[in-house]
């Protein structure tokens, strides 16, 4: 399920910013790229996210989107027939895929992410003071 919320991603990246853009009727070189992202996703983001740490939190998360920006652009070069032409380019697609990842995986509650609104005041219960962390309620 998250390989295809990635690939409706990189197709609506595709669609919307100049510069990422698969060779026409080439669905095969979509797939491989989305693939070929998830997996860098997987093994190498996690330890360039352990490396930069430090500038990631100066910049409060915001330097995840290079780091996005530097695997979309590694693909696009990679994969033939899926084609990322600047990093400008590779940079406003990791936002755009980022942004069309968080909107389906929670509207098809797939990601850990739940949001729960709810009107009035909220009762307390028993599990409310056991012990088992800190609770904020809005």
């Amino acid at each position: 399920m998250r390989w295809a919320i990635t690939t409706v991603g990189v197709l609506v990246a595709a669609h919307l910013v100049r510069g990422i853009h698969y060779d026409h009727g080439n669905w095969v070189a979509l797939l491989v790229a989305t693939l070929l992202l998830g997996l860098l996703n997987a093994f190498i983001r996690p330890l360039l996210l352990l490396l930069s740490l430090p500038l990631v939190l100066l910049t409060l998360g915001l330097f995840m989107l290079v780091i996005n920006a530097g695997l979309l652009y590694l693909v696009g070069r990679t994969v033939r027939g899926f084609h990322v032409d600047t990093f400008g380019a590779a940079f406003w697609g990791a936002l755009i895929i980022s942004v069309v990842y968080v909107f389906l995986n929670l509207l098809t509650g797939t990601g850990n992410a739940r949001v729960k609104f709810r009107r009035g005041r909220r009762k307390p219960t028993r599990s409310d003071h056991d012990g088992d962390g800190p609770v904020i309620d809005v």
